[in-house]
């Protein structure tokens, strides 16, 4: 059997993750490899429907995609999570469950500054919170925890999606998970 992995995606509101995770999953499907993409929207509607944004609710979100990220990984799939998951003990919680069942995992921070995200605002949440009609936003008036340590860093606002993809291509390629 194939060996699968995790990709987790993190970063801000319109940084790009679900971009690249998309543009990721066409290229190793290319390559003959299984892949799946749990977005996270797709996953609130879904998984996760009835869950609010407060602290509580977005960690149970995040360890709710974890678990069906890791049990894909650990049955060879190539999961990509592109998932905002604000809080660092969050996300490691996550790393600690693929750890306990030697799945690899790799973060991935798409490191776009908030000026950038707040200018695509791709879903308009920024405009919304900027017209108070939306509170919660996460980087704004929400806290984001960065990850001191990831796997790697895309600094998105100065590359390509393909090229971004290419680097996460190559982290997966370097340690051998593909």
């Amino acid at each position: 059997m194939t060996t699968g992995v995790t990709v987790w995606l993190t970063g801000l509101p319109s940084a790009g993750k679900t971009t690249i995770a998309y543009e990721l999953a066409d290229r190793l499907r290319a390559d003959g490899h299984r892949v799946e993409v749990l977005d996270g929207d797709e996953i609130r509607e879904a998984l996760s429907a009835g869950l609010g944004f407060s602290r509580t609710d977005r960690d149970t979100n995040v360890q709710r995609i974890g678990f069906v990220a890791e049990l894909l990984a650990r049955n060879g799939v190539l999961a990509l999570v592109p998932v905002i998951a604000p809080y660092t003990d969050s996300r490691e919680a996550v790393r600690k469950r693929h750890d306990s069942n030697r799945t690899p995992y790799l973060e991935v921070h798409v490191a776009t500054p908030l000026a950038v995200c707040s200018a695509r605002d791709v879903k308009g949440l920024y405009a919304k919170q900027a017209a108070g009609e939306l509170t919660g936003l996460t980087g704004v008036d929400d806290p984001y925890q960065e990850p001191t340590a990831p796997d790697l860093r895309i600094d998105s606002q100065h590359q390509t999606v393909r090229e971004s993809a290419a680097a996460v291509y190559a982290v997966l390629t370097e340690r051998g998970l593909l």
